[in-house]
């Protein structure tokens, strides 16, 4: 099992360590433009595998695709990160273009490759490698809704003031602060809806918190999260590697799933070693299928803004 991952800042490289640790594949290469920076990025990675117990090979490239040849999985990072104040529909114009270059490159040397989108916008960008790859559908997702699962995830733990294994609930619909739709409705502690738990006002604090958890963190730090991304990363590749069949909210291309058509949303689906292997329908309640519609409406208006 060989994955690429091209783009080596933070996210990407964050990326590359959580699939290392893991050890379920047998190499990893890191893919920047910056001369050196990937290569020196894999040599670091790889000084700690001694030290933190694991086999996976980390190799890296100044953009010569040739040794991404032969990936089963490949990650997008590559492109500017959102700058406090910036949404991530602003990125559009400057990622679509590198985007649309890394994917030509990345299906000219492994043409049978499963894309996993980072980039942002990233409903957009995983719309743009549906357009431009040539790829099956099941063989491109975006990695959204896992992220901004475990986001909400980590705001229910927080208002429920209880571990987090107790936790268990989902984002689907945009990876955006304005379309994002937690769905409170699904969410559980083991076992026990955790409307039972949270009033109103906690209940509201929660969805409002994860909306915003990205801007959040952007503006804490001063640049975009990468742990957390790479770790929602990590579960995603680990899936298809190991066929673990999965459920996953990702962003992924709908033909009639959700009311919606020809647009990639985040949508719960089973990620095993084909990629998408299913699509799953929860019902959603009149008001979130309401929100699903709107956060639909505005991705569509980024998309319009794509040059293929």
């Amino acid at each position: 099992m060989k994955v690429t991952v091209v783009g080596a800042g933070a996210v990407g490289a964050s990326c590359a360590e959580y699939i290392a640790m893991k050890n379920f594949c047998s190499e990893v290469v890191l893919v920047d433009i910056k001369e050196g920076f990937a290569e020196g990025k894999a040599m670091d990675l790889m000084q700690t595998a001694s030290l933190n117990g694991f086999d996976t090979k980390i190799t890296g490239t100044t953009g010569d695709y040739s040794k991404t040849a032969g990936s089963h999985v490949a990650v997008i990072t590559s492109g500017i990160p959102r700058k406090p104040g910036m949404t991530r529909e602003e990125l559009i114009g400057i990622n679509a273009g590198i985007v649309k270059d890394v994917t030509a490159n990345l299906v000219k040397h492994s043409p049978e490759v499963i894309i996993i989108v980072v980039s942002n916008p990233m409903d957009t960008m995983a719309y743009l490698v549906h357009k431009t790859s040539g790829l099956p559908k099941h063989k491109i997702i975006g990695m959204g809704g896992a992220l901004d699962s475990a986001r909400f995830k980590y705001r229910l733990a927080e208002a429920l003031e209880a571990p987090i294994s107790d936790v268990d609930g989902m984002v689907i619909a945009a990876h955006s602060d304005t379309g994002m739709l937690p769905l409170l409705s699904k969410a559980t502690r083991n076992g026990v809806p955790v409307t039972e738990f949270l009033d109103d006002e906690q209940q509201k604090y929660v969805i409002e918190e994860t909306k915003v958890g990205g801007a959040t963190l952007t503006k804490l730090l001063g640049t975009s999260a990468w742990y957390a991304p790479g770790a929602a990363v990590s579960v995603m590749v680990q899936a298809i590697a190991c066929d673990q069949k999965k459920m996953i909210p990702c962003s992924l291309m709908l033909e009639g799933e959700y009311g919606q058509n020809d647009i990639c949303l985040g949508v719960p689906a089973i990620i095993g070693a084909n990629g998408v292997e299913k699509i799953v329908n929860v019902t959603l309640t009149a008001d979130e299928q309401l929100k699903f519609a709107e956060a639909a409406k505005a991705v569509r208006e980024v998309n319009g803004d794509l040059k293929f």
